[in-house]
């Protein structure tokens, strides 16, 4: 008689072989570490380190992204393009969570549906680059990879690739999460006060287009008010994580097997998506995400084919599992309309049902005359404007909104009801990598998508 035990840890053992495939594959996108031993004892240390997220909140959020992707609800992912330690304050991550939830309300009025709230947070310390190094006159260096790699400094001791920082970077994702939950769970989420807030948005004269929905909402608010509603319930919201996982001494060590089921899920966040650089189908990321229970995103640029999504499909989400994966196309604005019909085409008439997001801000970069990296307000916009054509002339689900925000008063991002022009941009351009919306830029995006969501309604 075969022992029951050692089935499932024959089993368990087989999971974790398949888990560490990966390291047969073509990898991209890592750092050069300089001494092996300390980077596979920062993973041991991590791996010996509590969960961040929990299998059950995983679960749920399948749950969610699969009704948006049958357009019974849409996705809000905003937050920074890279996290910073030095800005893990409270104060820093209670703007961002702030501006998500305000864009929440304004969402959820506009498409009378839920809002899945979801911040590019607790996690987003790593980046892709172009090069591996950055020359600034004579001198080359390791490009700057995110806090959990190196520091932007530009030295040669700064520079260095520490492993140490992957241990901040779990302690640091930890706190923000623990912030995240007690903003949310404790009464900073109710309606009544994220509406509030809102008001500040509409006294700007620039925005007066959109005092019209901002007065029903708030009669909206009253009349809920008015007949009882339960506003203890109100008082708190789901709020999800997520990063793109890039790095595998940190991804790696924060996967587990569920007790439950056997089966891994990466406990660094509830989402995790591979980017543009690293979606290769016979690369290592593409293999060892398809390995674990998250739901999954992937960036989708202009020059992606319809086989190329197709073979994702099939290799990312074989058994069409509703709310497993997710496409972010990134085109640009003046080339979503162009390239995004076709792909969406080519999913629907194979049967498949992804949830689309769209994703208006990595497609429309540019640099100044004075070198600042940045983007144009009415790009962003365009962008998102083609996303909802595209489904519309198709008849698909356009599922959500995936963008680089803060919740500060930055000038980083061209344009919007500020008139931030190129002069401005010195004044508060704080971005170590790219620019992102400010607070103000990003209500009143919000406020377009919603005229989005009404007029398909």
């Amino acid at each position: 008689m075969v022992d029951p035990t050692e089935e499932i840890i024959e089993a368990e053992e087989s999971v974790i072989a398949g888990l560490d495939y990966w390291r047969e594959l073509p990898v991209k996108q890592q750092p050069t570490w300089t001494d092996r031993v300390a980077v596979e004892a920062a993973s041991a240390e991590i791996a010996a380190l509590p969960p961040l997220v929990f299998a059950g909140e995983v679960d749920n959020l399948r749950d969610r992204l699969a009704a948006a992707a049958r357009g019974e609800a849409f996705l809000l992912q905003g937050g920074d393009c890279a996290e910073t330690f030095a800005g893990a304050t409270a104060e820093q991550i209670r703007n961002r969570v702030k501006t998500v939830l305000q864009m929440a309300v304004v969402l959820t009025y506009g498409a009378s549906m839920p809002v899945i709230k979801m911040g590019r947070m607790a996690g987003q310390f790593a980046k892709p680059r172009s090069s591996d190094t950055e020359t600034r006159g004579e001198i080359t260096l390791p490009a700057y990879r995110g806090d959990i790699v190196n520091g932007y400094e530009f030295t040669p001791e700064s520079r260095q690739a520490d492993p140490r920082r992957l241990v901040k970077g779990y302690h640091t994702a930890a706190s923000t999460l623990n912030l995240i939950r007690a903003f949310t769970q404790g009464g900073f989420a109710d309606l009544r006060q994220v509406h509030h807030w809102n008001k500040g948005f509409t006294s700007n004269p620039a925005n007066v287009r959109y005092e019209q929905l901002a007065r029903e909402i708030d009669r909206a608010v009253k009349f809920m008010i008015a007949c009882g509603a339960d506003f203890e319930a109100l008082k708190r919201t789901e709020f999800y994580v997520s990063h793109e996982a890039l790095l595998f001494d940190y991804e790696r060590p924060m996967t587990r097997i569920d007790s439950r089921t056997g089966t891994p899920y990466n406990t660094s966040s509830h989402f995790l998506w591979i980017g543009e650089r690293t979606r290769d189908l016979d690369g290592a990321h593409v293999d060892f995400l398809s390995r674990v229970r998250n739901p999954i995103g992937v960036k989708l640029g202009p020059s992606t084919s319809g086989d190329d999504v197709m073979r994702l499909i099939d290799k990312l989400d074989p058994n069409r599992e509703p709310g497993r994966l997710t496409f972010i196309t990134r085109m640009g604005a003046g080339k979503i309309r162009e390239a995004l019909p076709p792909l969406l085409e080519t999913v629907k008439s194979n049967g498949a049902t992804p949830l689309w997001v769209t994703d208006p801000m990595h497609g429309n970069g540019l640099t100044t005359p004075l070198g600042y990296k940045t983007r144009r307000f009415d790009d962003v916009v365009d962008e998102v404007k083609g996303f909802f054509e595209a489904h519309r002339a198709v008849g698909t689900h356009p599922g959500g909104i995936h963008v680089e925000l803060t919740g500060d008063d930055v000038t980083e991002c061209l344009g919007g009801s500020e008139h931030i022009d190129e002069k401005a941009l010195a004044t508060r351009y704080e971005s170590l990598c790219d620019p992102r919306l400010n607070h103000m830029q990003s209500l009143e995006l919000a406020f377009l998508v919603a005229e989005e969501l009404g007029a398909d309604k």
